[in-house]
Formats: structure tokens, sequence, C-alpha cells
């Protein structure tokens, strides 16, 4: 079975289409768990609703709010997972009916996947919120132009998905696409090199600190591009105040490992 393990913070808006999405999958053989940094109580009664009308096994993780401490909930949730196999993705993001078909036709021994995203504007973002419930066949049905008129950023990755194949597999570490909002790895993988680093705080580069040390474990990294992209709903930028020194450290690790 396959984990979804979803972040989520104070956004019940985003976070109610982005389980909708999910509840439309083709593949049906998956678990939810919220890991919830320190939503308020709206944030719990959307997740309490849901699970009432929705069939699919869903578990809701929350933390105290102490500032971002993302890292924390989700080792938490890597903890509680049932799935041999963990998708990491964010209550921003929404997925395509195939996202966990694909990942699942990727998950492959020794290796993890890191996806990409299509971009929002904020008046595409508006519009969706006001839509009763997610509608896939209403969002696709005018996507050309939804692209000409700057509502999307991309339009061939959402109309041409290919397969597995070694042309996928990256050689080095590179910091380019690693999206904590679309990643997946093995649970005993991510058990092995003991989650993700919990002394990371503030927003940024913890996913790139994770994949990083999943490769130095000798764990192959596969882009799943062209097949897993998800649509990111537009927000404003996080506080970055722990960005740079969040890649400082990151970037220590790898001259270590040169060195």
């Amino acid at each position: 079975m396959i984990s979804i393990l979803l972040a989520t913070y104070n956004w019940p808006q985003a976070l109610k289409l982005c389980l909708e999405s999910l509840a439309t999958q083709t593949d049906r053989n998956f678990e939810i768990i919220i890991a919830d940094d320190g939503s308020t109580d709206s944030t719990k009664q959307l997740i309490q609703q849901f699970i009432a009308s929705c069939p699919l096994p869903i578990k809701h993780l929350w933390q105290e709010d102490q500032g971002f401490r993302k890292t924390i909930i989700l080792n938490q949730a890597i903890a509680a997972a049932h799935g041999d196999y963990l998708i990491f993705l964010d209550g921003d993001c929404i997925v395509q009916p195939d996202f966990v078909a694909r990942h699942r036709q990727l998950a492959q021994a020794g290796c993890l996947v890191t996806g990409s995203r299509v971009l929002l504007n904020e008046k595409l973002t508006q519009e969706l919120m006001t839509w009763p419930h997610w509608d896939f066949q209403r969002f696709s049905s005018s996507l050309l132009g939804t692209r000409l008129s700057g509502g999307i950023n991309k339009y061939w990755p959402l109309k041409i998905k290919f397969g597995n194949g070694s042309w996928r597999d990256y050689k080095k570490f590179v910091w380019r696409r690693i999206k904590g909002c679309n990643m997946a790895c093995w649970k005993s993988d991510a058990e092995a090199i003991h989650g993700f680093d919990e002394t990371m705080t503030g927003w940024g580069h913890e996913d790139a600190d994770f994949i990083f040390r999943l490769q130095r474990h000798h764990i192959i990294r596969k882009s799943g591009s062209w097949a897993t992209e998800v649509l990111h709903l537009f927000h404003q930028i996080h506080d970055q105040s722990n960005a740079t020194q969040n890649a400082r450290r990151v970037r220590e690790k790898i001259l270590a490992k040169a060195m």
C-alpha cells in the first residue's frame, strides 16, 4: 500500500481541494496521513467532515503551532504510515486523477522520485476556491486557453505523460526540481536515514537535505516530471528568514561528502 503524507498549515480551503482530488484517484490503494503543523480548529473541522464522507483511510496528526516545524510532523507521519511506499504532498496542491497510479508506476527498489508542479496564478486560484467541489474535467476542458491567459505556467506536461525509464535517473545530487510538495520514497529508506533533520526549522531546503541524505545512502533519484505533475495553488511567499541558513547547512553536508 501507498501512504500519502499530506503536509498542511492553516489553509483549509486549499486542503479541501487537495483532499477532493485525492478522492477521485483511479488507483485507490492508498491511505492519507495529514501532517498538520499547528492549524486552527477550522482545519480540524474540515478534516473531520471529509473523513465522514470519504471511504479512504485518513489519519490526522497535529502538533502545536510553534513556528515552521514541518520536519517534526513529517517524521511523525512517516512513523504512522502503514504503507511501504511514501508520497509526500502539500495541502496547497491539487493532484490529477492518475497521480497515485503514476507514482506507483515509477516506484522502484533503491530509488526515490522527485515530481514537479504546475504553478497557478492568483486569479485562477481564487476562481477554484469558489467551486463547490474539485472537478478535473471542468479544469482541463479549457486548459490551452488557461495557459495562454497565464493561469498556469505549463501546458504540455498535463497533456502528455511518459512512462518509466533509465533516462529519468539523476547521475548526481542537484538542487533542481526538488519540491517537498511532490516526492516519493520507500518507507524503509526514509527510516534508514532517520527521516527529516528535525534541527532544520523555519521554511526552506529541508526537502533538499532529505533528498541529499537519501542519495548519500545510495538511493537513486528519479525524475517524476511528465508523469506526476501537481497543480500548485498561488499563495504569498513564506517567511524565508531561515532559508539561507538551511541552504548553507545542506551545502556543508555536500562539501563534507566530497572531501
